[in-house]
């Protein structure tokens, strides 16, 4: 049996987590790989922690691409070679005229969840502008939507399975940068990675816009490291790189943009 409550706490998604440790030990008492459903990318960055701590136990997140936020995790015992193709999932193409009734994610999201399935089934949405919509879910639901989302806003839809390889996946775009700061404040360290101001940071981190690695944090004071993440909702993210000290006792900040 493993730890369970040692493992859990100080876990923010207790109930994810919980029936990800059962996966677990089932996976070590069958010999067999198990699977969650689709986690957000703070279930996956607890869950990753937790299996760090394990020895007896593996576990790879897949989501269809490599950038995706949303994946489903497989665990086995680690004597079992584990790899991408034990992630069991889908792509389905959601195809309509949207030229004069433009659909958001928010709108694909909700005619998907509109059918009667539930979030944790459904992985990224990749949206196409006015030719629809990519959708990544369990395998199971594919046959059940080619029958069951017809409409998007108010335009007829069409769904049909496509290969993986077939995702229209925008790469991020990415700038490497060098700040120099007198702290490793991340409202400081946010300010120049984004270029906008100290205070619209804070305004931002205060309203709940801000997560470090995939937390979301209130505290424009706490300090970042290496390895660090910072997302801002609409914005992107940045990667906190090597960070060293310089003669003036300042913080040189290597740091990778995306977005």
């Amino acid at each position: 049996m493993l730890p369970r409550q040692e493992l859990l706490n100080g876990i923010e998604n207790r109930d994810c987590i919980a029936r990800i440790i059962d996966l677990a030990e089932q996976a070590l008492k069958t010999w067999e790989i198990t699977q969650t459903e689709f986690l957000s990318p703070p279930e996956i960055a607890e869950a990753q922690g937790i299996f760090r701590r394990l020895t007896e136990i593996q576990a790879l997140s897949w989501g269809g691409y490599p950038q995706a936020e949303r994946q489903r995790m497989a665990i086995a015992r680690s004597e079992i070679p584990l790899d991408s193709s034990h992630v069991e999932i889908a792509a389905i193409d959601i195809s309509g005229n949207f030229l004069f009734d433009t659909a958001t994610h928010r709108d694909f999201l909700g005619s998907l969840l509109g059918t009667g399935i539930v979030r944790e089934k459904t992985g990224d949405l990749i949206v196409l502008g006015e030719r629809g919509a990519q959708a990544i879910v369990i395998p199971e639901l594919v046959e059940y939507l080619e029958m069951n989302l017809t409409q998007v806003r108010t335009v007829p839809v069409k769904v049909q399975p496509i290969d993986l390889s077939e995702l229209k996946v925008r790469e991020p775009k990415k700038k490497a940068m060098t700040t120099v700061e007198a702290s490793l404040r991340l409202d400081a360290i946010a300010s120049a990675g984004f270029g906008m101001s100290r205070s619209k940071m804070v305004n931002l981190i205060d309203g709940g816009d801000v997560r470090v690695n995939w937390k979301e944090v209130k505290q424009a004071s706490i300090a970042v490291k290496t390895g660090d993440l910072i997302a801002i909702r609409g914005k992107g993210r940045l990667e906190i790189g090597e960070v060293s000290v310089t003669k003036k006792q300042r913080y040189r900040v290597e740091l990778t943009r995306y977005n």
